[in-house]
C-alpha cells in the first residue's frame, strides 16, 4: 500500500516557493501538546498558536527546514510543546517534542554557568587572569602585560582564534581529548578587549578550567551541576540508546536541485563548546531556569546576582546584531548569553549550529516568557530569530 501524499514532506525535500504555502493543508503538531501548569490561560495559548503556527510553516518552507520542535515557557512552566515535519525523510518519521537534535552552542550558556558556580564557591574572581588556573597548560603568544581573564573568555573578547572544526561521528578517530586539543588548538590573534571574535576554543578553555578547579571530568560536573538538577534527562554529550532511537537526521539542501540530502553526522573538535544532544523540552527547562534568575522550581543553580551579571552586557563599545540579526544594534555579550533591550524590555538568547542542525533559545527577561527551538535545518538562524520574537510578543500581547 502506498502512503498518501504529504505536503510538508514535499516541502522538506524540495525548495518550494513561498506561494505554495497557500496550497498546503493545515499543519498539525506531531506528538503531544503540553499545556502544563496553566502559567498562561488555555484561551491565550489557543490565540498564540493560531497566529504562530502559520509562521512556523512559513519558516520551514523559506528556511528549507525538514523538521522543527518548539517549546514555549511562561514563568516556571512549559506551556506548550510541538513537533513539525519529519526528522527522517526517508523513513517519514514525524518530529515530536521527544525528537533529539544537537543543541550545539546553546551549551555554552550552560558551561559558563558551571564555571560561575565555581566563582561563587570562591575559586576565582571574574577579572582574574586565567593563567594561574590552567595547570600545566600555557597559552602561546599571550602578552603578559595584557592577560586573558575569565570575563574575556565568557564575552568572546579574549583574542583567541574563532575556529570551528568538526570530526565525523563515524570517522576512525574521535575528537582529540581536551588537553591534547588545547596543546595545539590555542591561537592568540589579538590582545584582549580589542574586538569581539567568537571563539569556540575559549569555551574549550572554560571546560578545562572547570576540570582544573574541581579535579573532576567536565561532563560529570555538567551533569551534576546543570543537567540532573533541572531534570534534563534527555540531554547528554553522547546520545544514549534511547536518544539514538529518536535522533533527527541532519540534512542540507542540494545547491543545484534544492532537494534535501542527508549529510554526515559530526562532532565538535572543540567539543565542550557545543558537542551535546538533547530535546526541546529539556532546552525549555534551561530557558526557565535562566529567565528565573538561576532558579528552576525551587532548585537554584546560581545566585540572582550572578544570573543578572550573566545577562547584562559587559562591554558597551561592542554592540550590534547577533546571528540571524537577533537583538539589533543594542545587542551584545553578557557572560556567554546574548543580551539586548527591545521596546524597553530585556531579552536574552543564544543560537547553535552544526552541519545539518540549527538550535535557538530566547527569552523576555522582564515577562519571563521563553522559547526553545531545535531543527535539522541548515543555518536557519534568521528564521528561528523571527519565530522566537514573534512567540514572546504573542504571549505578551494575548496575556494582557
Amino acid at each position: 500500500m502506498t502512503r498518501p501524499h504529504d505536503p510538508l514532506r514535499a516541502v522538506a525535500r524540495l525548495a518550494v516557493p513561498f506561494l505554495l504555502l497557500l496550497a498546503l493543508t493545515p499543519l498539525s503538531p506531531a506528538g503531544p501538546d503540553a499545556l502544563a501548569g496553566q502559567a498562561l490561560p488555555a484561551e491565550t495559548l489557543d490565540r498564540v498558536r493560531a497566529e504562530l503556527e502559520p509562521e512556523i510553516r512559513r519558516a520551514m518552507v523559506e528556511g528549507r527546514i525538514p523538521s522543527l520542535t518548539i517549546a514555549l515557557t511562561a514563568g516556571d512552566e512549559i506551556v506548550w510543546t510541538a513537533g513539525y515535519g519529519e526528522s527522517n525523510l526517508r523513513a517519514r518519521t514525524p518530529a515530536t517534542p521527544e525528537t533529539v537534535y544537537i543543541i550545539a552552542s546553546t551549551l555554552k550558556t550552560m558551561g559558563a554557568t558551571v564555571l560561575l558556580q565555581l566563582m561563587e564557591e570562591g575559586h576565582f574572581a571574574l577579572d582574574d587572569p586565567i593563567d594561574p588556573y590552567l595547570g600545566d597548560l600555557k597559552i602561546k603568544g599571550q602578552d603578559p602585560d595584557r592577560p586573558i581573564t575569565f570575563r574575556h573568555l565568557l564575552t568572546h573578547t579574549s583574542g583567541l582564534a574563532g575556529s570551528f572544526s568538526s570530526v565525523p561521528v563515524w570517522a576512525d578517530t574521535v575528537p582529540s581529548p581536551m588537553d591534547e586539543f588545547l596543546q595545539y588548538g590555542l591561537d592568540v590573534r589579538s590582545a584582549p578587549e580589542e574586538r569581539v571574535r567568537y571563539s569556540n576554543p575559549a569555551f574549550t578553555l572554560v571546560a578545562h578550567l572547570v576540570e582544573e578547579m574541581t579535579g573532576s571530568d567536565f561532563q560529570k560536573e555538567m551533569r551534576k551541576r546543570v543537567f540532573h538538577p533541572l531534570g534534563m534527562n534527555s540531554t547528554d554529550f553522547a546520545p544514549s540508546p534511547a536518544m539514538e532511537e529518536v535522533l533527527a537526521v541532519p540534512y542540507r539542501p542540494d545547491p543545484d536541485t534544492g532537494a534535501q540530502r542527508p549529510i554526515p553526522r559530526v562532532r565538535f573538535a572543540e567539543w565542550p563548546a557545543g558537542g551535546a544532544w538533547g530535546t526541546v523540552e529539556n532546552q525549555a527547562r534551561w530557558v526557565i531556569a535562566s529567565l528565573n534568575g538561576g532558579n528552576f522550581r525551587g532548585t537554584r543553580l546560581i545566585s540572582e546576582e550572578t544570573a543578572e551579571l550573566m545577562q547584562t552586557r559587559q562591554f558597551d563599545r561592542f554592540t550590534g546584531p547577533m546571528a540571524g540579526g537577533w537583538g539589533g544594534r543594542n545587542a551584545g555579550y553578557g557572560l556567554a548569553w546574548w543580551t539586548t533591550t527591545r521596546r524597553g524590555e530585556r531579552y536574552i538568547a543564544h543560537s547553535g549550529s552544526v552541519g545539518g542542525y540549527t538550535a535557538f533559545i530566547h527569552g523576555n527577561r522582564d515577562r519571563k516568557l521563553g522559547v526553545a527551538i531545535l531543527t535539522n535545518g541548515q543555518r536557519a538562524h534568521s528564521h528561528l530569530v523571527r519565530l522566537s520574537f514573534l512567540a514572546t510578543d504573542l504571549m505578551a500581547e494575548h496575556a494582557r
